[in-house]
């Protein structure tokens, strides 16, 4: 399933689940509700009602599409986990890490997959990461490699927006990755059972319809199971926790190109969709 959290005609927000260009809307089964995270939280329940339903339906191009997870608990990304971009970091200063190097985007930085991107009034170093999303499906704590991948509900496409300025001023990353509007998730949750593969997807942005990166999900140094194994000794994952799980080589920083108003960030992920987002100067 794609499931989506959308508006119609200036409503409230409503889960649905994308199918052949409708947006089928889900919002009025017995246990679904106005919360993404509950779903998540109730999946394995929730699946057969949720895949057997019809409608109402609404033609996608009717609804506008909000982040399909709006109150993650946590929201946490990887740094340098595609090699080429850890080199091309550590050529701007950036030590390589010798492990997984994990830091915090505060869930207040979470955007729809077409609204707008703040150029804040406080950076000029304005930067985008194409990033594969996953979604935690279950309560889990010392998850093993082998079993990582039953605990993930399914899989988004995200935009690590960074604040270079901001990210080099702490060693943590946390502010310069945090900034209001610099979360931009979407278009949907493909669900776990959709994806034969995580780790054998396209993936790729362009700013203005420039390609500035493209890679395989499969290029990671840390995969997703290794990944969710090593956050799991230290914390418990919730159903609806967002992890970010890398960039690869081509980012801003590397060429000295930040991004500007008027600047269009595209970034597609094969079987996953794409988000789409505008620079706009914080107001």
């Amino acid at each position: 399933m794609k499931l989506c959290r959308f508006t119609h005609s200036g409503g409230s927000a409503r889960i649905g689940k994308v199918v052949a260009g409708q947006v089928v809307d889900l919002s009025g089964l017995p246990g679904v509700g106005g919360s993404m995270r509950a779903v998540i939280g109730n999946l394995g329940a929730l699946r057969p009602a949720l895949e057997a339903a019809r409608g109402p339906s609404y033609a996608l191009d009717s609804v506008n599409l909000a982040a399909p997870i709006d109150d993650p608990q946590k929201y946490l990304a990887i740094g340098m986990n595609y090699k080429a971009h850890a080199d091309e970091a550590a050529a701007a200063g950036i030590p390589i890490p010798k492990s997984q190097l994990w830091f915090n985007k505060q869930v207040s930085c979470i955007t729809g997959p077409y609204d707008p991107i703040d150029l804040p009034r406080a950076s000029t170093r304005l930067d985008y990461e194409a990033e594969m999303g996953v979604v935690i499906g279950k309560r889990c704590r010392h998850v093993s490699v082998a079993d990582a991948r039953s605990v993930i509900a399914g899989y988004c496409v995200t935009n690590d927006v960074t604040a270079r300025d901001w990210q080099m001023r702490t060693p943590t990353y946390t502010l310069g990755k945090s900034f209001d509007t610099h979360g931009p998730i979407g278009p949907w949750i493909t669900t776990d059972d959709e994806i034969a593969d995580p780790h054998a997807l396209m993936m790729w942005l362009t700013v203005n319809g420039e390609e500035r990166q493209r890679t395989s999900t499969g290029d990671m140094l840390y995969n997703i199971y290794e990944q969710i194994a090593y956050l799991t000794i230290v914390m418990t994952l919730e159903p609806g926790d967002l992890l970010a799980t890398g960039t690869p080589a081509g980012v801003g920083i590397a060429t000295d190109s930040f991004l500007k108003p008027g600047d269009r960030v595209h970034v597609e992920i094969e079987h996953l969709g794409a988000i789409d987002n505008q620079v706009v100067a914080e107001r």
